[in-house]
């Protein structure tokens, strides 16, 4: 679908914000404009603002606690719930009514993403919704601010393509409930695009010609995405070819739940522990305040010089709700050492996170990190990829990047970028050079829509081919011997260096499936067998091939076919542009398909449909 304007929409953990390209403006050989759509909310009860940036929070109102003319919007007369900055405000002081950290709920596997579970902690009988739930408000309220500017039915957002960007990490479960958020606020033209490259080709933007300058062969940009739930990292390798340079993604880090959110939680802590010291008790709802008064004011000392302390203060409970409230002040120096040391320590490169033994029976809430150490994480993830770096960095040289390029709102602390390049400057023994961030909270946003110019064939784009070659196992067609297994033959799904948006077709390779009944997929992969194609057959494959986690599935028979039944397909797939390998089974007569999916960032995440 061709639309007048690219979108690049930034679902944030703690924002959201929206850029965009009118591509009717563009003029062959200049630089695209990008600019930032501006969002009409909720700035105080009852009146109306335009923010560059969303705040993520919903307020859910008790009844009768508010005037509910007071939340009307010019597209929304009668509204029961606030999006945006006078939502996250009004919730500090209220918190069992304030939807927050929705984005980090939608990675938990250990709860139903689909159910009413937020505000987290909330009473019972307090309203909840669903983590889907609240990114379809979110996504609801763009599209109905963007659609009360619409000139016409053509430029509603519904109707133009939108980059929607997620983790890198983003799992495949957490991937598909944001595209069914999406396709629930009725935005169908959807691509997934992950954060930290995102964040690259937005410097890349900003630079414009000058990149090529900015950075020569032989460097690796290490991107340091620390929001406000996540942890996000990525390594881009620069090469000469042909005498041009080139850009490969030739890293991408775990899923790590550990960000703002974290650091918030600590100062509330710190202020809770000394409310205790004067004698003052701090319950469960008290503490979630405190949690919300930490993020105002951890962004107060780093965004001010001014100030040697900065209060917190937390509504008391019972009768004296206004009188009983408790107060407290944290100096400025215990919140830069708090975080600093606490979160982003000085660690030898290869220092690995630690290790905490569980209690046996834990609360169910988010599956944050044990190790808070955002540098120690940093450290095992550089460490962990030491074999992708040789391929760029100088022989001599220590395998560690030679450019950071921060993204992220933690990142507005100058104290804090300058202690990750002061740690990343130790492992490379010389100063690491800094990439100019074309915006901590809005470059998400701008690289997104500056992808879809890539899309379209205009712009620089980064290689980001996989690292390794998968393969699928295949059971041959042996007669059965007594007491031996059937041999498993791999089949090359995705070549070494394959690009994400790649597709495949196998209809030379007939196949039989089992529908019906509890069968296992085997997936494998090799960093050894560079030369293998789409396609190749691999009979002894133990020396080269390493069996990866499989997938356990029970694939659901169509019409006409029986429990048990043997079908013959073929498969077809696709890398996809967030890295998952989507694998169709599909019958000869392309009748019916069913649908396999395996990350080839994270191994272990499949699924089978």
């Amino acid at each position: 679908m061709s639309s007048r304007y690219v979108v690049g929409l930034d679902l944030g953990t703690t924002n959201v914000a929206v850029a965009y390209v009118d591509t009717d403006s563009l003029i062959d050989g200049a630089s695209p404009s990008i600019e930032i759509f501006r969002i009409p909310q909720l700035v105080k009860e009852g009146e109306i603002g335009s923010e560059d940036l969303l705040p993520s929070f919903l307020y859910l109102p008790g009844e009768g606690e508010i005037d509910t003319a007071s939340l009307a919007l010019p597209w929304a007369k009668k509204r029961d719930f606030a999006v945006g900055s006078w939502g996250r405000d009004r919730g500090a002081t209220t918190p069992t009514r304030l939807v927050s950290s929705a984005k980090s709920w939608l990675t938990h596997g250990g709860v139903d993403r689909r159910a009413p579970l937020l505000p987290w902690g909330a009473e019972p009988e307090f309203p909840k919704i669903s983590p889907v739930e609240a990114s379809r408000r979110l996504l609801e309220h763009v599209r109905d601010a963007w659609n009360e500017t619409a000139a016409d039915k053509a430029s509603r957002l519904e109707n133009q393509e939108i980059i929607l960007t997620v983790p890198a990490s983003f799992d495949a479960v957490a991937r598909e409930l944001t595209i069914e958020a999406a396709r629930q606020a009725c935005l169908e033209n959807v691509v997934l695009f992950e954060e930290p490259l995102a964040a690259f080709y937005a410097w890349l933007h900003q630079a414009g010609d000058a990149w090529r300058s900015d950075v020569r062969p032989g460097d690796v940009v290490l991107v340091v995405d620390v929001g406000g739930g996540t942890s996000d990292f990525t390594l881009v390798g620069v090469s000469e070819q042909g005498g041009d340079l080139s850009l490969e993604r030739i890293a991408v880090g775990d899923h790590l739940l550990l960000g703002g959110d974290n650091m918030d939680l600590t100062l509330a802590s710190h202020a809770a522990e000394q409310m205790r010291q004067t004698g003052a008790k701090v319950d469960r709802i008290q503490m979630l305040g405190l949690w919300h008064a930490a993020r105002e004011a951890k962004e107060k000392v780093f965004s001010s010089k001014k100030g040697d302390s900065v209060s917190l203060a937390v509504l008391g409970r019972g009768r004296k709700v206004i009188g009983g409230a408790l107060k407290t002040e944290l100096s400025r120096q215990v919140v830069e050492e708090t975080l600093m040391e606490g979160f982003f320590p000085k660690v030898p490169l290869g220092e690995e996170p630690t290790q905490s033994r569980s209690v046996g029976l834990q609360e169910i809430g988010l599956p944050y990190v044990t190790d808070p150490a955002i540098t120690r994480h940093l450290s095992a993830f550089v460490s962990r990829h030491e074999e992708e770096l040789r391929r760029f960095v100088q022989e001599g040289r220590p395998a560690s990047p030679s450019a950071i390029l921060f993204n992220g709102g933690v990142f507005q602390a100058e104290t804090l970028r300058n202690r990750v390049r002061e740690v990343v400057s130790d492992w490379n023994d010389q100063p690491a050079r800094l990439l100019s961030s074309a915006g901590l909270d809005r470059a998400v946003a701008f690289g997104g829509a500056y992808y879809g110019l890539v899309r379209r064939g205009r712009g620089v784009r980064v290689r980001g081919g996989v690292a390794r070659s998968y393969y699928i196992g295949i059971e041959s067609a042996m007669p059965a011997v007594p007491g031996m297994a059937r041999s498993i033959r791999a089949v090359c799904l995705v070549p070494q260096g394959t690009e994400e948006g790649t597709s495949w077709d196998l209809s030379s390779l007939p196949l039989g499936l089992v529908v019906g009944e509890p069968v296992e997929f085997r997936f494998l992969s090799s960093t050894q067998r560079k030369e293998d194609r789409v396609g190749t057959v691999v009979d002894d494959w133990e020396d080269q091939i390493e069996p990866l986690a499989p997938l356990e599935a029970t694939l659901e028979p169509k019409p006409g076919q029986t429990k048990g039944q043997t079908v013959p397909v073929f498969l077809q797939g696709q890398v996809t542009d967030v890295g998952t390998l989507e694998i169709w089974c599909q019958t000869r007569d392309a009748t019916e398909r069913w649908k396999l999916e395996f990350n080839v960032r994270q191994p272990a995440m499949t699924r089978g449909t």
